[in-house]
């Protein structure tokens, strides 16, 4: 295959606003929160509505869920052999030019471990850990009305009143058995507002080796043009029930020499809140971009004018984009 690998990094941030929506839960279905109370999502709840997206437009993907004829999720055997309709996986080049071909491992590479395949590709783009930076974020908790009854109340309550026989000294025939006479409440859990900011590298030079084996072209430009039309607008594009009221909001996109190397550049962004405007501060963005401008080829901002403000922009040369238009602002 031809070397197509892109001559440059890209360093960016990705920010997703929640409105009273939960981007990322833990299994208590709170928003997911460090041990000292910061809330934040991780970088797979970040990739999940991309992938679905890819799927969704006919794309190669494996690394994602999907059900048999019996309605059980399928291995990672059987995701490979659905998406590939392929079942030979002796040939071991043959399997990573097939993964090579899903855009999922493409991107964010993958783990592969079946029928004597041990294959671990690092991926090109790497996410970090994306954390609120809303001061006044709080979980709501919200009682709903269910229009069913539970229909194991009655093995419920039966257990119930074996427990009382037993504690009172009474005949379990003593004791009324009864069934439910209203309907379930469940639990919906939200975050009134969260602002989550993403740090992401996309580093075309991780599949050097694999270039050298010829099983892909590298990371091309056109790879990168689909992660960043994609990373602009799935969470937006993603309205299941919890995710209803989470949108893209902001990005930055930092195109650099290959051999330039920037820190997490969600650290030096700041988010505050004035009176109807949402305020995101680039002040330390835009200190540490001066003075690496020399290697620095181009600089993109994406936000939401409508309901964002952006304060210290004094980026030399950087474009600016309406996050919802795509046009240039």
């Amino acid at each position: 295959m031809e070397n197509k690998t892109m001559n440059k990094r890209v360093y960016g941030i990705l920010g997703i606003s929640s409105i009273m929506g939960n981007w990322n839960a833990d299994f208590s279905g709170y928003p997911k929160s460090t041990t000292d109370g910061n809330v934040f999502g991780s970088d797979k709840a970040l990739k999940y509505p991309m992938k679905k997206m890819w799927d969704n437009e006919g794309k190669k993907v494996i690394y994602i869920k999907s059900l048999n004829e019996k309605l059980i999720p399928r291995t990672l055997k059987e995701r490979y052999i659905k998406v590939f309709e392929d079942e030979d996986l002796k040939d071991v080049k043959k399997v990573l030019t097939n993964l090579m071909a899903a855009v999922d491992i493409k991107n964010f590479g993958a783990t592969f471990a079946e029928a004597g395949c041990n294959i671990a590709i690092t991926g090109a783009v790497q996410i970090g850990q994306g954390f609120n930076k809303y001061i006044d974020t709080n979980a709501e908790e919200q009682d709903i009305l269910s229009p069913f009854k539970d229909a194991k109340a009655k093995e419920k309550n039966e257990v119930k009143a074996k427990a009382k026989a037993k504690a009172n000294n009474l005949s379990e025939d003593d004791i009324e058995v009864k069934d439910a006479q209203n309907s379930t409440l469940g639990t919906k859990i939200t975050s009134n507002e969260a602002h989550y900011f993403y740090p992401f590298v996309i580093n075309p030079l991780a599949y050097k080796e694999l270039v050298d084996l010829d099983v892909t072209e590298g990371y091309t430009e056109e790879d990168y043009q689909n992660f960043k039309r994609t990373a602009l607008v799935s969470a937006t594009a993603f309205a299941t029930n919890s995710k209803v009221g989470c949108e893209n909001e902001f990005a930055v996109f930092v195109e650099t020499e290959s051999d330039a190397y920037l820190p997490n550049l969600s650290e030096y962004v700041t988010f505050a809140k004035c009176e109807d405007k949402n305020i995101i501060d680039l002040k330390k963005l835009a200190n540490i971009l001066k003075d690496m401008s020399q290697q620095i080829k181009s600089v993109e901002i994406y936000y939401n004018p409508y309901t964002t403000e952006l304060t210290n922009d004094d980026i030399k040369a950087a474009k600016h984009f309406n996050i919802i238009t795509s046009k240039e602002v």
